[in-house]
C-alpha cells in the first residue's frame, strides 16, 4: 500500500478495501441515484479458486466539503440477536489484530463478501443481522456500491474457510445503501445491506443465527471487530479480530475509530459492543470503513445513527 499520499487523503480501508489494485478518483454521482439494486448473478460463478483469487480494492477519495451530520441524539434502537447454540473460550482484550480462535455464533454469521466491479473480482466482509425476512446482511456502502455502480455477481459466504463455503454461497437478490452513500458516498454513511436468497430451503439467519443490532447507541464503548483481511500481512484465508476502547473520530468524519491493523479485504466486518466471547455473540453498531495512510493501525467505522436504520428497515422488509 502506498503511505506516499496527502494528509488529506482518505484511504477507504487501510483496515478495508486496501491492496494496490485499484485507484479511483472522488465520486460524482446523482443526488437522486436510487438506494438498492438488484445484482445480476451468474450462476456458479465463484468457484474456489475465484474466491481466492479475488483482489480487496484500492479505492481512494477526498473527503467533500459538504458532509452529513449523523444524529447522535436520537432514541437508541435495538435488534436483538438470533442466537446460535455455542460454546467459546476467552481471547485477549484488547488486541490490535488476530486470528479469531475462540469460535462461538461469530464465526458463522461474520463471513467473506464476494463482488464483480466492472471486470474485476473483488472481496470485502460482512455479517448476518437479525431481520424481519431473516435473510440480510450487513457490510459496508462501498461493498455494495461504488463510484456510482452497484456491484454485480455479490454473494455472501458465511464462515468461509480458504476457499470452502462449508455454509454455501448465499446470493443477493437486492442490495441496499444509505441514501447519503448512494448519493455522494458520504464516508460518515459507509453503511450497505443485502438481501440474500433462501438456500436448501433455509433462510440465512436459520442457517447460520444473526447478531443484533444497534442504532443510535452513542459513543465510546468496549468494542469487537472482526472481518476477513486480504491484504498483506493477512492473506483473506482466516476470521481475524480487534479489540479495545473505542472513541471517535476527530478529523474528518464522525465515525467511531478502533486501534486495529486489519487490511484490505475486511471492509464491512461487523463491530460489535456488549460482545460475549463465550457465545460469539454481540450488538453490532458498525462496520470496518476506512482508514487514513497517515495514522497506521487505526481503523474508522459509521456511527449507525437514522440513516442506517432507515437503510435496515428497507433491506429487512424487502
Amino acid at each position: 500500500m502506498n503511505r506516499h499520499r496527502t494528509a488529506l487523503s482518505v484511504l477507504l480501508s487501510a483496515g478495508a478495501l486496501v491492496a494496490g489494485v485499484l485507484t479511483a478518483a472522488t465520486p460524482s454521482i446523482a443526488a437522486d441515484a436510487p438506494t438498492s439494486f438488484r445484482p445480476q448473478q451468474t450462476q456458479g460463478f465463484w468457484t474456489a479458486e475465484r474466491m481466492r483469487a479475488a483482489t480487496p480494492l484500492d479505492v481512494t477519495a477526498v473527503p467533500g466539503a459538504a458532509r452529513t451530520a449523523v444524529a447522535t441524539s436520537a432514541a437508541p434502537t435495538a435488534i436483538a440477536p438470533t442466537a446460535a447454540a455455542s460454546a467459546a473460550s476467552p481471547t485477549a482484550f484488547p488486541q490490535a489484530g488476530g486470528a479469531w480462535t475462540a469460535g462461538g455464533a461469530v464465526v458463522k454469521t461474520s463471513g467473506r463478501v464476494f463482488f464483480t466491479m466492472g471486470s474485476r473480482t473483488a472481496s470485502c466482509s460482512g455479517n448476518s443481522i437479525t431481520s424481519a425476512n431473516g435473510s440480510t446482511v450487513m457490510t459496508a456502502g462501498h461493498c455494495v456500491k461504488y463510484q456510482g455502480a452497484w456491484h454485480t455477481n455479490w454473494v455472501f459466504v458465511p464462515a468461509y474457510n480458504n476457499g470452502s463455503a462449508p455454509y454455501g454461497q448465499w446470493s443477493a437478490t437486492k442490495t441496499f445503501a444509505t441514501d447519503q452513500w448512494a448519493a455522494s458516498e458520504d464516508m460518515n454513511m459507509d453503511v450497505g445491506l443485502a438481501v440474500v436468497a433462501p438456500l436448501n430451503g433455509q433462510t440465512l439467519s436459520q442457517a447460520v443465527g444473526a447478531q443484533g443490532v444497534l442504532f443510535n447507541g452513542g459513543y465510546n464503548k468496549r468494542m469487537y471487530s472482526f472481518g476477513f483481511p486480504a491484504a498483506a500481512p493477512y492473506d483473506g484465508t482466516k476470521l481475524v479480530y480487534c479489540s479495545g476502547n473505542s472513541g471517535k473520530d476527530f478529523l474528518l468524519t464522525k465515525d467511531h475509530s478502533l486501534g486495529c491493523n486489519m487490511t484490505g479485504g475486511s471492509s464491512g466486518g461487523p463491530w460489535f459492543q456488549d460482545f460475549n466471547e463465550a457465545t460469539g455473540l454481540g450488538t453490532q453498531v458498525s462496520v470496518n470503513s476506512f482508514g487514513y495512510t497517515f495514522l497506521p493501525n487505526r481503523m474508522y467505522g459509521p456511527y449507525l445513527g437514522n440513516e442506517a436504520k432507515a437503510a435496515y428497515d428497507k433491506a429487512q422488509t424487502s
